[in-house]
């Protein structure tokens, strides 16, 4: 039997409302906008009482439940290449298989397609597809790529100049009603509340033992607040009790609840780029924690916004905000920066060592991690390993190959440890990585 959390059984009944709400929203008259997690708008979007739908979150609930696979097939029948984002695929094919989403009530189609472009051009060609099927209006937001690693005020001005010109009027037509500026600012006040407890609770990876895995559990920690939750009271409880909860467990000195019970014993301290796998997700975490392994730090856990680095959502500036979140998303980060921030977490976690997963159809994760990895190994000072497999291609996991290769990575993180006399090989030079870099399809 599957353990978990109480917070994250109090996410499965927020998530059931929510597809509730969807399933009647058009004979409760609600607009329905698809939109994508990063760079995405939901104070906004609530102010305007229009419900969010985000298709690479229906996509990876799909693999979860065993269901993309199929998806996918449909997809590729109808002429779609098999090196096309499985996301792309399986939302595609969930739409030709009647749209039902994970709780099996259908999904409604859209009234708009708002396109927030923030490092992915699958993203607009995704949309373009899908104005083709529907028929409906699209709002383009882009924004622009942080190439230097910084953020201007000309990139803030372009951003909020589009919120005012082009997403701000759509939503007041399909919405029937003007903005309503008080309420965008309430929406954005309990955000950054939610963003503090969030914060406190990846930063609660610092201690030893770690009383949370930052990526697998770090995935449900995220879901409120990366999809459509994000400036509600619920937002705001569902952290709150979700710090409380963990603050319990560091107190006791416990670490991370896994999906067999509470982990033993912290052996190995990680940090993991890239997204999980979503069609084995349990297996694939039971890879890690059966050899005591936990990541500290993550980065999908932060592309739907890199909060620990400072930012918040401010109702004082709500558009101004809004564009500073936009800009700031992981996957609109220059490759130094994420670099940087990869490096960075290794350090003030004091990890052992750090992990890419490359995502076989994602390009906006997997360009450029190999030369990425060697520079975090140059930064950091520790060994990074590499595994390969997909997001919700089932195809593409081979849980074998990948199981050898990272017991074959803590293997050998435990062989260095113990050479250099320590708990912790953060400050020892790295030697040559091992060579995990092999296909995994099956």
């Amino acid at each position: 039997m599957i353990q978990k959390e109480q917070s994250m059984e109090t996410q499965k009944a927020m998530l059931a409302g929510y597809f509730g709400r969807l399933a009647t929203a058009q004979r409760d008259h609600r607009p329905v906008v698809y939109t994508f997690v990063p760079g995405n708008l939901t104070e906004l979007l609530s102010a305007f009482d229009v419900i969010p739908v985000y298709p690479e979150i229906n996509a990876l609930q799909s693999g979860m439940r065993q269901r993309s696979d199929g998806f996918i097939r449909e997809a590729e029948r109808a002429g779609h290449s098999e090196d096309v984002c499985s996301y792309v695929k399986c939302d595609l094919g969930m739409m030709m298989k009647g749209n039902l989403g994970p709780t099996g009530e259908a999904i409604p189609p859209p009234d708009l397609l708002l396109c927030s472009f923030t490092g992915c051009f699958v993203f607009m060609k995704w949309f373009e597809l899908l104005r083709e099927q529907y028929g409906c209006d699209i709002a383009m937001l882009h924004v622009p790529y942080q190439g230097d690693g910084k953020l201007t005020p000309a990139m803030r001005a372009y951003v909020v100049e589009q919120l005012e010109r082009e997403v701000i009027p759509k939503l007041e037509k399909i919405a029937g009603r003007k903005l309503d500026q008080a309420r965008l600012e309430e929406n954005l006040a309990r955000s950054a509340r939610a963003e503090d407890d969030l914060v406190h609770v990846f930063e609660s990876a610092k201690a030893r033992p770690s009383p949370i895995d930052a990526y697998f559990a770090g995935v449900y920690y995220i879901g409120p607040i990366f999809t459509s939750f994000r400036g509600s009271q619920d937002a705001c409880d569902y952290y709150a009790a979700l710090r409380r909860e963990v603050d319990e467990r560091r107190a006791a000195g416990l670490g991370p609840v896994t999906p067999d019970g509470p982990m033993a014993q912290e052996k190995y301290r990680l940090v993991i780029e890239g997204p999980p796998n979503w069609t084995s997700f349990r297996n694939f975490w039971k890879i890690f924690y059966d050899e005591g392994a936990v990541a500290v730090a993550s980065t999908y856990t932060k592309v739907g916004g890199v909060y620990d680095t400072g930012f918040r959502h401010d109702p004082r500036r709500p558009l101004e905000s809004l564009a500073d979140y936009c800009l700031g998303c992981y996957t609109n980060l220059s490759l130094p920066a994420r670099t940087e921030l990869i490096a960075r977490n290794v350090r003030e976690y004091q990890a052992d060592g750090f992990l890419f997963h490359s995502v076989k159809s994602c390009n906006s994760f997997s360009a450029g991690q190999l030369h990425m990895m060697r520079e975090v190994e140059r930064l950091s000072g520790v060994p990074g390993g590499f595994i390969e497999s997909d997001l919700v291609d089932g195809r593409y996991y081979s849980h074998a190959n990948i199981k050898n290769r990272v017991e074959s990575y803590l293997q050998m993180l435990g062989s260095r440890r113990g050479a250099a006399g320590t708990t912790s090989s953060a400050s020892a030079a790295p030697p040559a990585s091992p060579q995990l870099h092999l296909p995994v399809h099956s």
